[in-house]
């Protein structure tokens, strides 16, 4: 099954590590330098519009950091989780 993150994108919700809100994150140093080290990396993938959460995954290996505009708590009901 696959989860819509917006911006036109899904991703397998069987690749989804962890759904994380950015606002509640980003005040962690460990979690800002986590994601400037993805974006150095080529490893995060944008959204249009201001982004209020990220998905984790991990599809054959190579982790992903999907910036998107819905909201952790939305995400997550769209899991059904």
């Amino acid at each position: 099954m696959y989860l819509s993150i917006g911006n036109d994108m899904a991703v397998r919700d069987s690749s989804i590590i962890g759904i994380f809100d950015l606002d509640n994150t980003s005040t962690s140093r460990r979690t800002r330098e986590f994601l400037d080290r993805a974006e150095r990396e080529g490893q995060v993938v944008p959204c249009d519009e201001l982004p209020k959460s990220f998905v984790l995954t991990s599809e054959y290996g190579f982790p992903r950091v999907h910036l998107t505009a819905l909201g952790s708590r939305a995400l997550e009901r769209r899991l059904g989780k």
